[in-house]
């Protein structure tokens, strides 16, 4: 890659307006707390009328329990109001160095810009500069294409992970943050920690260095999509529909076939990978006992039952196998038995509270997937089985602020 490389582009970034209330309009990636409705319903009531990203997504706790079709609708006539109203204005063509505290860690660092949906690609075994890293659910997309179909703007929550072991780009653009603009400063709720964001205008420079990264190597991978696949897989998906009407000339300027993400390198220290545990609803008595039968390795880990408490287990010390062996029992038995389903929770104890709550569930606490392999393992063309790892506990996951118009 070189600098005529269109991958990556600084895109107009959309902020809410001064005196709009930070603390309240920025809220967690919706697929946070699916299970723990009441975590979207405090929320709702302290936000109140006051302008908010959360008026802008669609939780995806509240699936179930809403009207999808009149939600969508009123999210999209959200949107409208925001631009009309100017409670959404364009700071210009930047990047954005991001700073953000977590109550886990006292720094992680992230830099917000574009990337090219045509240089992506979730499928496996396909080569492409930007790739998913684990199986998309292709049943999960619908909602999210609805709102994107209609909605002016995006305001994803993805996190892409760069490999730069020597910490030369985000890191040294942090070290010269004096320099930048500083563009917000604020708590984050809901025990989220601390937000602040930096203006970047010198983007030609540090797209150059991305691209050097990759240069001169045999495998041209940039990018893996650490959080929010199926935000980048949904931006694909709407792209792939929208450019056939396209001329070739629109298609290469169209705002939609660039999406927004969070560009987080590796090798960051605030960065921790955990586990994503399942927990598996309406489970008969049948479940623990198969489960059993096709564990076995080095990995100590854990079922846990209302009833029986916790009752450890043996797993492929290989983690992304551990994976495949669970996810594959697990899908097997919620499609043979009618009533059960499985949902995936950041946090040991999150896992064994909702167990404990619903008497008919089993929690499976899993292992982690280390950081030394993941690279590796998506550039030899596989992907990893979906819902593996977590970048962070559950209240470190990226919070909607920035947006970019795709129309």
């Amino acid at each position: 890659m070189d600098s005529k490389s269109n991958i990556l582009r600084a895109p107009h970034i959309l902020l809410p307006k001064k005196g709009v209330d930070l603390s309240r309009f920025a809220v967690i990636a919706c697929d946070q707390f699916t299970s723990q409705v009441d975590y979207w319903n405090h929320l709702k009531t302290w936000i109140g009328a006051a302008p908010s990203a959360f008026k802008m997504i669609f939780p995806e706790a509240y699936l179930p329990l809403v009207d999808n079709a009149a939600y969508i609708h009123q999210i999209n006539q959200t949107i409208d109001e925001y631009l009309k109203t100017n409670v959404l204005e364009d700071i210009g063509e930047c990047f954005i160095l991001v700073e953000r505290k977590t109550p886990f860690v006292p720094r992680r660092l992230g830099l917000m810009m574009s990337i090219d949906l045509e240089a992506y690609t979730f499928e496996k075994g396909l080569h492409s500069p930007i790739r998913a890293s684990e199986a998309t659910i292709l049943d999960r997309l619908p909602p999210r294409l609805k709102i994107r179909e209609h909605a002016p703007v995006e305001i994803p929550h993805a996190l892409l992970l760069v490999d730069d072991p020597k910490k030369e780009i985000i890191e040294g653009l942090y070290a010269r943050r004096n320099e930048f603009p500083c563009v917000y400063d604020f708590e984050l709720n809901q025990n989220g920690g601390h937000l602040r964001g930096y203006k970047i205008t010198d983007t030609k420079n540090v797209i150059q260095a991305f691209y050097n990264l990759v240069k001169g190597k045999k495998d041209d991978l940039l990018f893996i999509v650490g959080d929010g696949n199926h935000s980048i897989a949904t931006a694909k998906a709407h792209w792939d529909k929208l450019k056939v009407g396209l001329s070739e000339e629109e298609r290469k300027t169209h705002p939609a076939r660039y999406t927004l993400a969070e560009v987080i390198n590796l090798y960051d220290d605030g960065l921790l990978f955990e586990p994503i545990h399942r927990v598996v609803f309406h489970a008969g008595e049948d479940f623990i006992p198969g489960l059993e039968k096709v564990l076995t390795g080095d990995y100590h880990g854990a079922l846990y039952t209302h009833t029986t408490g916790k009752i450890p287990q043996r797993m492929p010390m290989n983690s992304p196998l551990a994976y495949k062996i669970v996810q594959d029992y697990v899908d097997g038995y919620v499609k043979s038995h009618t009533g059960s389903h499985v949902d995936y929770i950041h946090g040991v104890k999150d896992l064994f509270d909702i167990a404990d709550a619903n008497p008919d569930a089993v929690a499976i606490e899993m292992p982690v997937v280390t950081k030394s392999d993941i690279f590796a393992y998506i550039a030899a063309g596989d992907v990893l089985p979906r819902k593996c790892f977590s970048m962070g506990h559950a209240p470190e996951k990226r919070y909607y602020l920035e947006s970019k118009r795709i129309i």
